[in-house]
């Protein structure tokens, strides 16, 4: 049965598409939204990119049809946009002076929905929104209201990465050979996904392995002789980690893991050993998206270097760390400065990434859970020839609020790319910052 779906302003601005993403149902969008969408449609950020697209999509579909009645979507459902009849805005007129402007028109939305609900008893109405207060306010009218999720799915559903896989015991033995060995029948995996295989009958013979599914095997991984630029994996999962971020094949990691699982140490160690060290790169690149945790202190004085210095601090301290900078050993006597000094490390936002094209480089792009799916596909196409990347981000700490932990760049690249040889996820659960750190995570 046919749906009616009202979507609130929200919802167009997080992804302008939404209005062809609802299978053969009809899609209803009120007049008031296009009007929150023309109060942003001016702006230089993501949200004035999306009022812009969602404004041009609905131009496109008034040249096709008249919208008050509806025209076709590809999949057969109908977009139209809702007006307000006299009697609707007469009975919301008492609470014009009384509320500010946007509970004004979230009440005018609403109100839409119910007035559609009214008009069109035999098809259900369902309000979608991405604010959770409205939804409650939404419910508490009498509408059924929905978040916004085009994956629709739980994050403990999603890819991790990684897993376990059974096999016999000579398995094992010829995987330590470094042989590759099938996958069990049966069992279908992502491409270089990383399984611990085990012997069930032996559960002590054990062996990390990484899944080249389009030819059905399982390869050992690489033993890691030596220091990564004095990190050593000091779990399974870093050891996954390392060797996604080693392999020259691998052009995309997605490092998915709680505050203090070494997602950001382990990618900046792994991209000073391949530039520094065996100069498979000719620069490593850092980035991160700003955005502040709590109240902002506002302007910052000083040129861009001095304004970005507090934002870029986590990874200038990962750096110095790496370098040894407090210790008298440290690595041959070069200093994180030295580093930039070379041209071998390069710290930037994310702000000026648009129409660059970036070669040969090792990409980090910190807390990539702050990016919007957009966000993140206009870094990825940047990516220049000889060039790899890697996304780090904790989805459980998210400071944009336009995205959530299942509708964000970072989980969206791990969920598009899994079956593709070019990436990996690997997805860190312990913590190996400190005892405290590892507590505060798991407790708080």
């Amino acid at each position: 049965m046919k749906k009616n779906f009202v979507l609130d302003t929200n919802v167009l601005l997080h992804d302008p598409n939404a209005m062809t993403s609802f299978a053969d149902n009809n899609v209803c969008v009120p007049i008031y939204v296009i009007e929150e969408i023309d109060h942003f449609k001016k702006e230089l950020s993501e949200l004035g990119q999306n009022a812009r697209q969602a404004s041009r999509m609905l131009d496109r579909f008034r040249e096709r049809g008249d919208l008050r009645t509806g025209v076709e979507i590809q999949d057969g459902g109908m977009l139209r946009v809702l007006f307000a009849t006299a009697d609707h805005l007469k009975d919301m007129a008492p609470y014009h002076r009384d509320i500010s402007l946007s509970h004004l028109m979230d009440r005018l939305i609403v109100g839409t929905a119910l007035e559609l609900r009214k008009a069109e008893p035999e098809v259900p109405v369902v309000f979608v929104t991405k604010d959770t207060n409205l939804r409650i306010r939404a419910v508490a009218m009498g509408l059924h209201a929905e978040d916004y999720s085009k994956e629709n799915r739980d994050i403990s559903e999603l890819y991790t990465g990684t897993g376990d896989v059974g096999i016999d015991g000579d398995s094992i033995a010829r995987l330590f050979k470094n042989e590759a060995v099938p996958v069990p029948e049966g069992m279908t995996f992502a491409e270089n996904q990383y399984l611990v295989a085990r012997n069930p009958m032996n559960p002590s013979q054990s062996c990390l392995t990484r899944v080249a599914a389009k030819d059905g095997m399982l390869q050992r991984i690489v033993e890691l002789k030596d220091p990564v630029w004095g990190i050593r994996p000091r779990n399974k999962e870093q050891h996954f980690a390392l060797d996604a971020l080693l392999r020259d094949e691998i052009k995309l990691v997605t490092l998915i893991g709680k505050a203090g699982t070494g997602k950001t140490l382990l990618a900046i160690a792994a991209g000073l050993q391949k530039v520094a060290e065996e100069q498979t790169f000719t620069r490593l690149l850092v980035s991160r998206p700003i955005f502040p945790l709590g109240r902002d202190i506002g302007y910052l004085p000083g040129d861009v270097e001095e304004k970005l210095n507090p934002w870029m601090q986590p990874i200038h301290d990962n750096v110095e760390f790496l370098m040894g900078l407090s210790r008298p050993d440290r690595r041959g006597g070069r200093s994180y400065r030295e580093l930039l000094d070379m041209g071998l490390m390069e710290v930037e936002p994310l702000t000026y990434i648009r129409g660059r094209s970036i070669p040969n480089q090792f990409m980090i792009v910190d807390e990539a859970q702050n990016l919007t799916p957009h966000e993140v596909k206009t870094i990825i196409t940047r990516v220049g020839d000889g060039t790899k990347i890697v996304l780090t981000g904790d989805p459980y700490q998210i400071d944009n609020p336009y995205v959530d932990s299942v509708n964000n760049g970072l989980i969206y690249v791990s969920e598009r790319f899994k079956h593709t040889r070019l990436a990996a996820t690997v997805t860190l659960s312990k913590g190996e910052r400190s005892e405290l750190a590892e507590m505060a995570a798991n407790l708080l």
